[in-house]
């Protein structure tokens, strides 16, 4: 008995540390299923690469990788309390704002956006206040909260996509808006490098593997 115990106990507690450290997928579907060209080569070229898609993706997102750690904390924290992948809220960070490095005083883009993940120029646009600091968890929360929406958005203009489809087209949609998205095969055409949600995801994936 013991030994048919044993095993079972520890499978048990193997299960139950996952459950309090393990990954968090979400509620909006599983990064990990969603497919991905990666990044353009007009992406990659930007970035000094002579390759593009996928290996591009990784590349960037591991020069980002000691930047981002930084913040896993309060992105795994965001991630929890929204019920969306960290590892997706960090692939839009290292797109957005490289971790934060492209910033200054928290604002890129020319002064026309704010915060590791630059969604609060919108906001300032339509005369609402910036949400707490640049690199804080208020920040991630509001702008992960418009990342939510543009997916429930998608949700309502393609109920037939799969959730791994519609995940893959709020994030699109995050950067073009939903008017942008109008299939999936071409939902990132008209975002910079026309790969936006193509990008993110690769880069995601590499972050899942790195414990977000």
């Amino acid at each position: 008995c013991l030994r048919r115990t044993a095993p079972m106990l520890l499978t048990l507690m193997i299960l139950g540390l996952a459950a309090l450290f393990g990954d968090q997928t979400g509620c909006f579907g599983n990064i990990n299923k969603v497919d991905t060209t990666g990044a353009s080569c007009k992406t990659a070229r930007q970035e000094g690469l002579d390759y593009c898609g996928g290996p591009a993706s990784e590349k960037i997102a591991e020069r980002d990788l000691n930047n981002m750690n930084k913040y896993k904390a309060i992105i795994k924290s965001a991630g929890k309390k929204k019920c969306v992948d960290p590892a997706v809220i960090a692939g839009i960070i290292s797109r957005e704002s490289h971790a934060g490095t492209l910033l200054k005083a928290g604002w890129g883009d020319n002064g026309n956006a704010f915060g590791l993940m630059q969604k609060q120029h919108f906001k300032i646009r339509f005369f609402r206040y910036i949400v707490g600091r640049w690199n804080g968890e208020d920040h991630l929360l509001d702008a992960t909260q418009i990342l939510i929406d543009m997916i429930k958005g998608i949700q309502k203009k393609f109920p037939r996509w799969t959730k791994e489809q519609q995940l893959k087209g709020g994030i699109s949609a995050y950067n073009g808006g939903l008017g942008n998205v109008r299939s999936y095969e071409n939902m990132d055409r008209g975002t910079p490098g026309d790969d936006y949600a193509n990008d993110v995801v690769a880069r995601a994936k590499f972050y899942k593997r790195k414990g977000y």
